[in-house]
C-alpha cells in the first residue's frame, strides 16, 4: 500500500512522460488543477453521485435489513436472492442496467410505455437532465446488498431486553425505532457511510461503461477524470495530483467519522 501512495505523491510533483522526461514542477500541476473548471466540476459531480448512491444504500439497505431481522417466513432464501447483486462482477450489472435503459427495447421504456406513465422512449443514458440519476439507480442496485449485510449485523447485537422494556414503556414501532434501534446501529451506520462514501466517491467501472462520462460531461466522475487525464492525454502529473486531492478527500470524510464516532461513544 506504501509505495503506490508514495509513488503517487511523487509523480504529482513532476511534468513527465514516465520514460526520460522528469521536470519537477512542484505544487505547480495542484494550481494548474485549481484552476480548471472542467476538474472542479468533475469533483462537484461526484460528490452528487456519491450522495445519492450512499442515500439510496442507506434507504433501501436498511430498510431490507429491518424486514429481514423480524424473522419472517423464508428469510434465508430472501437473503440468498437480495445478496445476489453484489456478488455480480460491475462490469456485468453495467451491461445488464445499459440494456434496461436502451431508449428503443430496453425494459423500462417498455413498461413505462405498457403503464402509461410515458408516451414516447426516454433517452435514460443520453439525456444531461437524466443520466447522472441513471448511473446512480444502477449504482445503488449494485451497492445496497453491503449495506443490507452490515445493517443485519448490527440489529442482532441490540438487545432484546430494550425492545420488551419499550414495549412496557407503551412506544410504537417508530418510537422503538427512534429510541432503541437506531442507536443501537448508530456506529454501524456511521461506518457504512464513510466506507460507501469512499468506495463511491472513486468509483470508475459502472459509470464508464454507462455513459463515458456523458452526455456533454453530466457523469464525468473525478475517476473517470483522472482516467482521460492518464491514459488518453498523457498528464501523468496532473492526473497523479488529481488522485492526491481524491485521497485527501477520502481522508478527510474519514478524519470526520473518527471524530463523530468518538464523541458518540463518549
Amino acid at each position: 500500500m506504501a509505495y503506490p501512495i508514495v509513488y503517487g505523491i511523487g509523480l504529482s510533483l513532476f511534468d513527465t512522460n514516465l520514460v526520460n522526461r522528469w521536470d519537477f514542477v512542484g505544487l505547480d500541476n495542484y494550481g494548474r488543477l485549481a484552476r480548471d473548471s472542467g476538474f472542479l466540476d468533475s469533483i462537484v459531480i461526484t460528490f452528487a453521485f456519491a450522495f445519492m448512491v450512499v442515500a439510496g444504500n442507506l434507504v433501501v439497505g436498511t430498510g431490507l435489513a429491518l424486514l429481514l431481522n423480524r424473522g419472517l417466513r423464508f428469510t434465508t432464501f430472501f437473503r440468498a436472492v437480495l445478496i445476489l447483486p453484489w456478488l455480480f462482477p460491475e462490469v456485468v450489472v453495467a451491461l445488464i442496467w445499459k440494456w434496461m435503459y436502451n431508449p428503443v427495447y430496453g425494459l423500462f421504456n417498455h413498461d413505462l410505455q405498457a403503464m402509461g406513465v410515458i408516451d414516447e422512449p426516454v433517452a435514460w443514458l443520453d439525456d444531461p437532465n437524466l443520466a447522472l440519476v441513471a448511473v446512480a439507480l444502477a449504482a445503488i442496485w449494485k451497492g445496497y446488498p453491503l449495506v443490507m449485510v452490515l445493517v443485519l449485523a448490527g440489529l442482532q447485537t441490540v438487545p432484546k431486553e430494550l425492545y420488551e422494556a419499550a414495549s412496557l414503556d407503551r412506544a410504537g414501532g417508530f418510537g422503538k425505532f427512534r429510541h432503541v434501534t437506531l442507536p443501537g446501529i448508530r456506529p454501524v451506520l456511521l461506518a457504512v457511510i464513510v466506507l460507501e462514501t469512499a468506495w463511491w466517491f472513486k468509483h470508475f467501472t459502472i459509470v464508464w461503461l454507462l455513459t463515458n462520462g456523458g452526455p456533454a460531461g453530466a457523469t464525468n466522475v473525478v475517476s473517470i477524470d483522472i482516467y482521460e487525464r492518464a491514459f488518453k492525454n498523457f498528464q501523468w502529473g496532473d492526473a497523479a495530483a488529481s488522485a492526491v486531492v481524491v485521497l485527501i478527500i477520502c481522508l478527510a470524510l474519514s478524519a470526520i467519522y473518527q471524530k463523530v464516532l468518538h464523541r458518540d461513544d463518549s
